[in-house]
């Protein structure tokens, strides 16, 4: 028999996806939550709320003895825990079943033994499980940890033992690398995990990051879910996921699940759990940890194998045998996820905090799937995990489920902070993520400058300037309705204009046409069909019969357009008008060479640097931290520190400065 209650112990997306299903079984849910997230969607959906501190993880959702009141306040049968916070804490579990309290994952044993990285290794090399090699050992320094590093042979990957999401995780290739990667390291580790114990292994190049899902019960049965390609990464944190892997070949997967699945019957894993591997490039394959809980990506695996993971959960929990065998199993169609962060992919991706001040999904369906916590005025805090939603995208094949993600990114309108969904249509356009060559390592050797915008292909842009000359003439044309007069311009039957597109000009003219508007610019031709209206957030139509999304921004004298990681402005004026204007002379903006600015809103830990030192290029000037992060600013030239205007303990604005320099 299933549960009349449960308790959600986390917050955001997560606690809105399990709360969703609850609801499909009859289940009332109870939501936790801190000051900072009084007004979350995941309270505003649970039955009940309770309050459970103040905004830092570490005095609410990650206190044990909060979450029990809550749930005896409320009389909660079970607790599902989510992802991060207590959903790996042995603790926490055993807590629960003191109190009589089921926990929604597996048993306190599986939790001890996969949820520390370095016995989970111990376990897994004792079980014919393929293992990287490395040294699982306590390391009490960084001069040992350079020895070990050496030893072992460069490159290498320190890593947090009770770590997870791509915090306290550092790769190394010399001595020097190895020392400031275990500080930086331990640091998060200890901050993010109250653990700061980290170990080293070898950092297998050109990996692909594959994970397969294993699915237990409390009755001996393991199977497992096929599984999904994490290997587009940024800083050891996963961006883009889908479901199966280009990569794998059917004996390949069987392989890998057949392993998955013996490590699962080792700990006699009861509950829906991940088992990450690395994968060369020559199909070998290694065990690199074991999640025993819900994954962030899991949405992928549901879409392509019509299995919802939080019920199998809850089932389990209830003591339920799984109603399905490994023959079962059946992977069909291909699904992409896109994890979308509140963070400036233009300022090396640093986290972004505030409200969002318009929000406008694109429409789910049978092929869009749109997990989120957020809503339009809702407030991203800098506390928390700066995911906003994962967009996930389903078709009969990957071109089809990638083609879609494309459409439904220039369809995500989010403002009010700054996000990273230019850069993930970016990479859905690149050409080597379309043909499946992937590797850990692709935005590191593809954007090696940090991402700066996406260029588009001569359609895209001819596109674009028919859009702003398209848009433009409906607004003129609305204005004329409403005063009955625009100076300058009056309407005919074709309308003619300067568009001026991100610093190059063309002449544009526009027509209606028996379908749509025909563009013409300087001898090319578009033809664009759309229901567009002034005022609408994005323009959705055809642009000569392929769908074509443009999101389109007001700006003073003209329009900011975005399409598929491209954002340019458009400047639309009369050919007398764009005449005069070219004759305007160029602002030129304030000089900020000579400053270190804060690049994202964030706590100063530390100034490394004094006044009137000498510092060269690379040397560490500061240490801000953001949303559970560290991020160490270096000098880009040698230069001498002439003032210091902020303190260890500081919290700054973005752009507030840091430091002077002469």
């Amino acid at each position: 028999m299933l549960f009349d209650k449960i308790l959600i112990a986390n917050r955001g997306e997560i606690a809105c996806r399990v709360i969703k299903t609850a609801r499909k079984l009859g289940i009332k849910t109870v939501a936790v939550y801190s000051d900072a997230d009084r007004d979350a969607l995941h309270v505003q959906m649970a039955d009940e709320a309770v309050h459970i501190g103040p905004p830092p993880a570490a005095q609410s959702y990650l206190v044990i003895d909060k979450i029990l009141d809550a749930v005896r306040q409320t009389g909660a049968q079970a607790v599902h825990p989510g992802y991060d916070f207590l959903s790996e804490n042995i603790k926490f579990a055993e807590a629960l079943k003191e109190a009589g309290i089921t926990f929604i994952g597996p048993n306190p044993r599986a939790i001890f033994a996969m949820g520390d990285k370095i016995e989970s290794k111990k376990l897994a090399a004792s079980a014919n499980v393929s293992t990287v090699p490395g040294y699982m050992g306590i390391i009490k320094d960084e001069a040992e940890a350079a020895k070990i590093a050496a030893e072992i042979g460069y490159p290498v990957m320190i890593k947090a033992s009770a770590g997870g999401g791509g915090k306290g995780m550092r790769i190394a290739f010399n001595d020097a690398e190895a020392k400031s990667g275990f500080t930086s390291a331990t640091n998060e580790a200890r901050s993010s995990f109250g653990d700061d114990r980290v170990f080293v292994e070898k950092f297998i190049e050109e990996p692909r990051h594959i994970e397969i899902q294993v699915l237990g019960d409390k009755h001996g049965n393991v199977i497992y879910l096929g599984e999904r390609e994490c290997s587009i990464q940024r800083r050891h944190q996963k961006v883009i996921e889908e479901a199966p892997s280009p990569f794998l070949t059917p004996e390949l997967r069987k392989a890998m699940g057949e392993q998955a699945v013996a490590l699962a019957r080792a700990v006699d894993y009861d509950s829906a759990g991940t088992v990450e591997m690395i994968v060369g490039q020559d199909g070998s394959f290694y065990f690199l940890e074991m999640n025993t809980r819900l994954q962030v990506e899991h949405p992928v695996t549901e879409l392509v194998t019509g299995i919802d993971l939080v019920e199998q959960m809850i089932r389990v929990a209830a003591g339920e045998k799984l109603g399905i065998g490994q023959d079962d199993v059946k992977l069909n169609g291909w699904a992409v996820e896109s994890r979308i962060y509140a963070e400036d992919p233009l300022r090396n991706f640093l986290p972004s905090i505030g409200r969002i001040t318009r929000y406008q999904p694109p429409a789910e369906s049978d092929g869009v799937r749109i997990d989120t916590g957020i809503y339009e005025g809702a407030e991203i805090s800098m506390f928390y995990d700066p995911m906003i939603a994962k967009l996930c995208t389903y078709a009969p094949t990957r071109d089809g489920a990638i083609a879609g993600m494309r459409l439904a990114l220039d369809e995500y309108y989010l403002r009010g902070i700054s996000h990273n969904i230019s850069f993930l249509s970016a990479v859905m356009a690149h050409p080597r993520f379309q043909e499946g060559r992937l590797s850990t390592n692709f935005i590191a050797e593809e954007y090696p400058e940090g991402f700066q915008g996406a260029t588009l292909p001569p359609l895209a842009r001819d596109g674009l300037l028919g859009v702003a000359a398209i848009v433009h003439t409906l607004e003129r044309r609305r204005e004329t309705r409403i005063t009955g007069q625009v100076p300058g311009w009056t309407p005919a039957g074709y309308d003619e204009w300067v568009v001026t597109l991100d610093g190059e000009s063309h002449g544009a003219r526009v027509a209606a046409a028996t379908a749509g508007w025909d563009v013409f610019l300087d001898g090319r031709f578009v033809n664009i069909q759309t229901g567009w209206r002034p005022g609408q957030p994005v323009l959705k139509g055809l642009l000569n019969g392929a769908p074509f999304s443009v999101e389109v921004d007001r700006l003073e004298g003209g329009y900011l357009l975005t399409h598929d990681g491209a954002f340019l402005k458009a400047v639309v004026l009369t050919p007398q008008v764009a005449e005069y204007a070219a004759l305007m002379p160029v602002k030129v903006p304030p000089d900020t060479s000579k400053m270190l600015l804060c690049p994202m809103p964030g706590l100063v830990v530390t100034i490394a640097v004094s006044e009137g030192e000498e510092v060269f290029p690379g040397q560490p000037l500061a240490t801000v931290e953001a949303m559970k992060m560290e991020n160490v600013l270096r000098a880009e030239k040698q230069a001498v520190v002439s003032k210091i205007h902020a303190a260890p303990g500081d919290s700054l604005a973005v752009d507030q400065v840091i430091m002077e320099f002469e």
